[in-house]
């Protein structure tokens, strides 16, 4: 009889931010963790009492990576108080700088964050493993040194209609601050024309709309043998995970959630493959394993709790969010085929994060053909004394949610659920795990493992952000 033992994993590498895992595991595997978020930072409390405007300032700064879509989250909220909308122009402008952070953080996750995992001692003597020592080999791999730069270019972009990033204030209630005249237009489009091509020559080795066309698990593995292992990153991945088995590792909940985004994405959600719509009315957050005795009140000594992370709940349930659940959601086949019945994998989010990305520069490239020199770009959004606001947005990593009520020209109430608070909550009252919680469930634990390669695959899979996680 093997006996149980417990293991902390932490803090992470290659991890947004502060996270520790504890692991309970018995005969070689995980038999339940507990995901620990233990940096406190204390937004909605800064943005109590202030003018609803200085939301725009203040949220943006929960996060440098992801401040674009805490931007526009806020603005959303803001503009729902104003009942104002966009003219076309400023919502393609806006959509143009969210997706840029999103198709930049994609990048960013994959060559940075998850790939130097498989240059691990653990995997020599793999097949692909010295193509991944070349690749990925933190500081020298190649990988680094062709995308990195192409992802500094891309964030050109940023600079172009944000005038910076992060922490823009580009980004209004009412539409865009700054608008695009036609060389800026020609400028953006040889932008994405260069990042396109670094994608396509280096990253899938092949077109960005065969990527975006691939439509089932037999489609993805015939694209996958064609060519060489080493010929485009996605393709080694490919290789990877067939040999890891990683479509049976990080099995999360078969519940998916999303808020729907840039028209390509629908809002709902996903349970065993059903989709019915998203009623965000019936989100709520437990606080039984968290660090806080309200929504803003932190209780560091509070018994049983073990997270500062919160734990979001629709009608009771945990639900996964991020790209493979934007997928879900729009009932994408492939990601259909890669999860089945049985809930997202460490290899079913790295695969829809990467046809995301495929997805997003082509949508791109159109939204920035139909901008329009010289239309309106912003309304005038005056707030009233009084009101309640929702902002909803996808970030990379997932569903992100702004609500705010105002009352005699003061924020009353501010309550943020970022993505990764989500997908890296705590139990709740009744004792159900979050989504990596359960992912973590059956991972195996190697002798002598002090940080267990299969929990580290798990973790990233995720592309957890710490930082928004706790905000």
């Amino acid at each position: 009889m093997t006996t149980p033992s417990r293991l902390i994993v932490g803090p992470f590498n290659r991890v947004e931010g502060d996270l520790e895992v504890t692991l309970d595991m018995s005969a070689g595997q995980v038999q339940s963790a507990r995901v620990t978020a233990p940096m406190y930072r204390g937004f909605e409390r800064i943005l109590a009492g202030r003018p609803p405007e200085d939301a725009l300032v203040v949220a943006p700064r929960i996060c440098g990576i992801c401040s674009v879509s805490q931007s526009v989250a806020a603005a959303r909220a803001l503009a729902s108080v104003a009942q104002v909308d966009m003219p076309e122009n400023g919502r393609l402008l806006t959509d143009l700088m969210l997706a840029c952070e999103n198709a930049a953080d994609h990048l960013t996750h994959f060559v940075l964050f998850f790939m130097p995992d498989f240059v691990h001692p653990a995997y020599a003597g793999r097949p692909w493993f010295a193509a991944a020592q070349r690749r990925f080999t933190a500081m020298t791999g190649e990988a680094a040194r062709s995308l990195v730069p192409a992802r500094a270019r891309f964030l050109h972009l940023m600079g172009l209609l944000a005038g910076k990033w992060p922490h823009s204030l580009a980004i209004q209630p009412g539409g865009v601050t700054k608008a695009a005249d036609s060389g800026e237009r020609i400028r953006l489009l040889g932008i994405l024309a260069d990042f396109r091509h670094q994608l396509e020559q280096v990253l899938y080795a092949g077109s960005l709309e065969e990527i975006a066309a691939l439509d089932s698990r037999a489609a993805l593995d015939q694209w996958a043998d064609k060519a060489p292992l080493d010929r485009g990153d996605f393709r080694l991945f490919l290789h990877v995970a067939r040999d890891l088995r990683l479509d049976r590792s990080g099995r999360g909940p078969a519940r998916f959630l999303s808020h729907g985004s840039f028209g390509l994405f629908p809002a709902g959600v996903s349970v065993t493959g059903k989709i019915t719509p998203l009623d965000h009315a019936r989100v709520s957050e437990d606080l039984t394993r968290a660090w806080m005795d309200g929504p803003t009140r932190p209780n560091a000594d509070k018994d049983g709790a073990y997270s500062w992370c919160k734990a979001p709940r629709l009608d009771g349930l945990s639900f996964e969010t991020g790209a493979l659940a934007r997928a879900m959601v729009a009932a994408d086949p492939l990601a259909g085929d890669l999860c089945g019945p049985d809930g997202g994998s460490v290899e079913a989010r790295v695969v829809m994060r990467l046809v995301e990305l495929a997805k997003l520069v082509i949508a791109m490239e159109d939204w920035a053909r139909r901008i329009r020199p010289g239309e309106a770009i912003c309304v005038e959004s005056p707030l009233p004394l009084h009101g309640h606001g929702l902002g909803l947005v996808e970030a990379a990593r997932g569903s992100l949610s702004h609500r705010l009520d105002v009352d005699g020209g003061r924020i009353r109430d501010y309550a943020i659920i970022a993505p990764t608070t989500w997908n890296f909550s705590p139990r709740d009252a009744q004792g159900n795990p979050g989504p990596l919680e359960q992912a973590l469930q059956g991972a195996p634990v190697r002798d002598g493992e002090t940080t267990p390669i299969a929990v580290q695959h798990i973790v990233r899979s995720f592309d957890p952000c710490m930082a928004c996680t706790v905000h």
